[in-house]
Order: C-alpha cells, then structure tokens, then sequence
C-alpha cells in the first residue's frame, strides 16, 4: 500500500569554501556537483519523483537541486523556501504549509535542522537505517519518510517512517 505522502529530505551536496565568500554564497565543490548528479540519478531509478520542491535559497542547496532536477524526467514544480540556518521545528512549520494535494514533497536544505527534523519526525524503519540516518546525515544524504496523514499540516514528531536513507558514497 502506497504511504498517504511522502517526505524527501536531500542535504544540499558537499560545498566548498572559497575565501571571501559569504556562507550562503558558497558553491558547490567538484565532489558535491558529482555526488548531486549520482542522488538525481538514484531518484530517476529509484522513482523517487517528487510534486514540489523546497528550496533552500543559499547557493549549495540551489545548485544541488539544479543537478538533482536536471536528472529527473518530469518536470518538478519547486520554490525558495526560508530554510537556510533554520531550526528543526521551523522546518516542521514550513512542512505543515504545505497543501495537502502535494503527495511527494522533497526539500532541500541544510544541518543541523536537516538532520534534528529527520530523527524527531522518524518514529520507525530500517533499524539500520535509522541508525546511519541519526548518527550522521551527511552533505548528499537521502532521507525518503512515508507519513501515514492525511495533510502536511499533521506532521508531527514520531510520525513517519524511515523507508529509506542512503548518501551519494552508499551509492559509489
């Protein structure tokens, strides 16, 4: 049986740090552009498609997205979204506003908040997956979460389950 919705979290892709630049300007690294390629490419196998996309406004999450985008075979509605350097529960609320039409919601964004919101909404799955998942999601890593609600509005902590995490290095 299909989850109700379905929450696809992608921490933008591994960045680099030129001198000079503002955090939320900084681009991808060489490793980060090919690492955002393989999770669009995994998400196209996987059929991992989704009907709305949130973005971070920061430059990595943005680039991220372009090349995760560019792999997908149909076109994905998507938005800034205001992600960048939020809390968990902030990231909750952004959720919660989304309509409840939207069926496979993905966002793009950043840690801490990627990862605290993934382990509170989480309440089982893969008990190897969730340990990688809560133990570290690193820059490119794929949290799918399957939500048993009948609205966005419902999400809420131990309310989802893990059906899958992987990151661009599990996928070589």
């Amino acid at each position: 049986m299909l989850p109700k919705h379905r929450l696809i979290l992608l921490r933008h892709a591994k960045s680099a740090w030129p001198d000079g630049v503002a955090d939320r300007e900084r681009p991808l690294a060489d490793r980060g552009r090919k690492a955002a390629s393989v999770i669009g490419t995994y998400m196209v196998r996987e059929k991992l498609f989704p009907d709305l996309a949130l973005v971070s406004p920061a430059r990595r999450a943005r680039e991220t997205w372009k090349l995760v985008r560019g792999a997908l075979l149909k076109k994905v509605e998507h938005e800034a979204a205001d992600i960048y350097e939020v809390s968990a529960e902030r990231m909750l609320d952004v959720i919660r506003a989304v309509e409840p039409d939207i069926r496979t919601l993905l966002i793009v964004g950043h840690n801490p908040g990627m990862e605290i919101a993934a382990s509170l909404i989480v309440a089982d799955g893969d008990a190897d997956a969730v340990g990688r998942m809560r133990e570290k999601f690193p820059t490119g890593g794929l949290a799918v979460i399957d939500l048993d609600l009948d609205g966005w509005d419902e999400i809420a902590a131990d309310t989802g389950y893990l059906e899958r995490f992987v990151t661009p290095r599990s996928l070589g």
